[in-house]
């Protein structure tokens, strides 16, 4: 119904005001009702002439657009209830006459209640897209963004050989592996060794990373692909050389006794001669040394030279003097003073190439 603008004058026919038996029922003071009740409920008002008692009730949604000033019909009731049930029935149509309005105006703009939700719904969808927006589009996926608490950093390959990872000493895992998808072909002219690497189930730690680690340092200059002696092939299947396998530590030792070799004592790792497998402690890997500090990117390469040269047939030796550095065959990880000697850390056979 129109808001604004001169209100229409009577109709012919039409009454101006309540009836004056209704003004008697209610009394002089009483008079006021039906005039402020008259504007905003003069469509509820709109009845059938010949409507019983019980249809008066109800207010139809053409009648409430159509905004006819129909003055009440019927005969006044007298006595004391008279005006509550006038209250109630004028309350009961100003209800009515409000659904009505909205009725009418839903089927006037095609609208139902299924549009409405999905209106509702896009809205919802609508602000949490700019909700998502104001958080960026680098948010944890969990899974979790760089620095967040409990969200997994995505790291380069530096930072991933920098960094230290949680793992028990006291670990002993399942015993089984998985190879580690992909090959590196051998980028060298030497001597070419194949090799697999396997990584226990479990273990929480990236096996990508642990054969990128491998390739690199077996085939970097300073390490045994030296001079172009050798070169280091990774397969993912088929007979391999020998196998370079992360485990926990009790897997560890279980294979290492395979070979006659303790590494309980030290928590170390070992090259399994008797097997395929060239054993290396996931929680060393993890960890690292005493020996080394935060020394991780050196240590793990270290690590992987120290346990292949056993697979190529070296053994161990310690440096001969003060200040020099550790050979790679040292057991660094136990120790990097003898005798009174102290040794420099070395992560390579031929450091200085």
């Amino acid at each position: 119904m129109p808001q604004d603008g001169p209100r229409q004058g009577p109709r012919r026919g039409s009454r101006q005001g309540p009836r004056q038996d209704y003004l008697d029922a209610f009394g002089e003071d009483d008079e006021d009702v039906f005039t402020r009740a008259r504007t905003p409920f003069a469509a509820a008002r709109a009845q059938d002439r010949h409507a019983s008692a019980a249809d008066r009730d109800a207010v139809s949604p053409t009648t409430a657009a159509a905004g006819d000033d129909v003055p009440p019909t019927g005969e006044p009731a007298t006595g004391q209830g008279v005006k509550g049930r006038a209250f109630a029935g004028i309350a009961a149509a100003a209800v009515t006459t409000v659904l009505a309005v909205v009725v009418a105006g839903q089927v006037a703009t095609g609208r139902d209640d299924d549009a409405v939700r999905s209106r509702s719904a896009s809205g919802q969808q609508t602000r949490e897209a700019v909700g998502d927006a104001a958080r960026g589009d680098d948010r944890p996926s969990p899974a979790v963004s760089a620095g967040a608490p409990g969200a997994p950093a995505t790291l380069t390959y530096a930072q991933g050989m920098a960094t230290k990872y949680a793992l028990s000493p006291a670990l002993k895992g399942s015993g089984k592996f998985d190879a580690v998808a992909g090959v590196d072909k051998a980028p060298g002219q030497g001597q070419k060794y194949t090799y697999r690497v396997d990584v226990e189930q479990g273990l929480g730690l990236d096996g990508e990373l642990f054969a990128q680690a491998v390739q690199k340092t077996l085939n970097d200059a300073r390490s045994w692909a030296h001079g172009g002696a050798r070169t280091f092939e990774r397969i993912q299947s088929g007979n391999a050389d020998f196998v370079i396998t992360l485990a926990s530590p009790g897997t560890t030792a279980v294979w290492c006794a395979k070979s006659g070799l303790d590494t309980t004592e030290d928590n170390v790792s070992c090259d399994s001669a008797a097997t395929e497998r060239v054993m290396i402690n996931a929680y060393r890997w993890a960890q690292g040394s005493e020996t080394f500090g935060d020394a991780m990117y050196a240590y793990r390469q270290m690590l992987i030279n120290h346990e292949v040269g056993h697979r190529l047939g070296y053994s161990h030796v310690t440096c001969d003097k003060d200040g020099d550095l550790a050979p790679v065959m040292q057991q660094q990880t136990k120790f990097l003073d003898h005798d009174g000697i102290h040794c420099l850390p070395n992560a390579w056979p031929y450091p200085g190439s």
